[in-house]
């Protein structure tokens, strides 16, 4: 579900009106014209422009600047089914240099946008310029049952676009409630397609990691052209979210290098930004957890981070991404005093007393279309919960009723709950604890 939420001054990224305005060396441009003239065999202008990301009257200008160094032609001919447009082809001087480009670097498509230009749009859709209010996580958090005090927690700390750490025993929605706060921003915010630095183009935009894209094209016959409503080299998207578990390494941290492509690929942090980056089962991962907050410190303390290409030259990109790290170790296991200091919020996320069990466990019956037995829970709650200390979790009651489900379909029974069957599900709930002889 998501909740609309308003960001203050977000403000589009204006399209190009020059090629100075393009922000990268006119060679580069001319050299990406060629690329993808070459790689993608368009011949008109407005096809090429929706390519390469740049306004038609800009992508024109282009094509004669190449025309002009004899690495185009006009075909001669025009499309009737492109509004009559003129076609144009490489020359074989065009061809050669469009090679050459390709040696150099594959990539070819949307124009990059440059690091400095990039830096201006962050602050235009900053993470840290939401607000939310309790209604909107509310909304956002309907569906779960939580702890009254929860909320009041939570929203500050969304708010404050800083790091939270969620911590607490297993299964109790540590999870949920990141996609929740996900869902609670609702907005969206403009994410480039690729960036360039020192003449090394980054690809950013992920349709993975990045959704519901809109585009605008501009039509040929149009006295108006929408595409010019904002800088086509970035795509609408709502802010993105990044999950990672246990396969989290610090080596996903770094640019990735492409050696046969010879581009970079963004790091999943910088993929994040302006969005949420959910580090979950913190402990699971085979680097030491405080090694990874380690790696954190600078970006979480100065809104920047620091990125090497592999020359070994480093150069620092915004680091606007709201950081949730979700564990079931308590927080002094893992981590020492200084790297507690670093995560702004902590924030313990306990299972439900029984009260709130009950609600759940009513709630997912009723989802299920499981009729409730009166035996049967009291059954659960004076025979079984006895046996662990009456610990109650949020996952246990999908888990109880998902196991009778199974057990009334194999035996092609209507769904219904009796102790025998809670005893059943309790069985495949936890492992009795004996030796086994091999």
């Amino acid at each position: 579900m998501n909740v609309q939420t308003t960001t203050p001054n977000v403000l589009p990224p204006p399209a190009p009106k020059s090629l100075a305005e393009v922000g990268i060396s006119m060679v580069m441009m001319r050299d990406i014209l060629l690329k993808t003239m070459f790689r993608t065999n368009l011949d008109i202008t407005s096809s090429v422009a929706r390519a390469i990301c740049l306004p038609v009257i800009l992508t024109q200008e282009l094509i004669d600047l190449a025309r002009g160094q004899k690495l185009l032609e006009a075909t001669g001919t025009m499309h009737a089914t492109s509004s009559n447009e003129m076609g144009y082809q490489l020359t074989e001087a065009g061809k050669s240099r469009a090679l050459d480009a390709l040696a150099q670097s594959e990539y070819y498509g949307a124009m990059p946008i440059p690091l400095d230009d990039y830096r201006v749009q962050v602050k235009r859709q900053s993470v840290r310029d939401i607000r939310l209010t309790r209604e909107q996580l509310i909304g956002a958090m309907g569906h779960l049952i939580l702890p009254p005090d929860l909320l009041g927690n939570l929203g500050p700390a969304i708010t404050s676009g800083r790091s939270i750490l969620m911590y607490g025993p297993p299964g109790n929605g540590k999870s949920s409630i990141s996609n929740g706060i996900r869902d609670a921003m609702g907005d969206k915010i403009y994410v480039p397609r690729a960036l360039e630095y020192a003449g090394q183009v980054i690809t950013v935009y992920d349709p993975i990691v990045h959704s519901a894209a809109e585009e605008a094209t501009d039509d040929p016959n149009s006295l108006r052209r929408t595409s010019n409503r904002f800088d086509n080299r970035y795509v609408y998207c709502e802010r993105p979210t990044v999950i990672t578990g246990g396969e989290l390494s610090l080596d996903m941290l770094d640019l990735t290098y492409n050696p046969v492509a010879r581009t970079y690929q963004a790091p999943l942090q910088l993929k994040s930004t302006g969005g949420i980056f959910i580090v979950d089962d913190l402990g699971r991962q085979a680097e030491p957890p405080q090694k990874l907050v380690n790696r954190w410190i600078v970006p979480l303390e100065e809104a920047k981070d620091i990125l090497a290409l592999q020359s070994g030259e480093k150069f620092t990109v915004p680091f606007d991404t709201l950081v949730i790290f979700s564990t079931n170790f308590h927080p002094n296991e893992i981590f020492d005093g200084a790297a507690l200091r670093r995560i702004f919020f902590k924030i313990k996320i306990d299972g439900p007393d029984q009260e709130n069990f009950l609600k759940i466990f009513a709630m997912v019956a009723r989802a299920k279309k499981m009729p409730l037995d009166e035996r049967a829970l009291v059954h659960l709650m004076k025979v079984k919960f006895p046996t662990i200390q009456n610990t109650y979790a949020n996952y246990m009651p999908k888990f109880l009723i998902e196991q009778i489900i199974a057990v009334c379909d194999f035996e092609n029974t209507p769904y219904h709950m009796t102790p025998d069957l809670i005893d059943r599900a309790w069985g495949n709930m936890f492992v009795k604890q004996e030796s086994i002889a091999h």
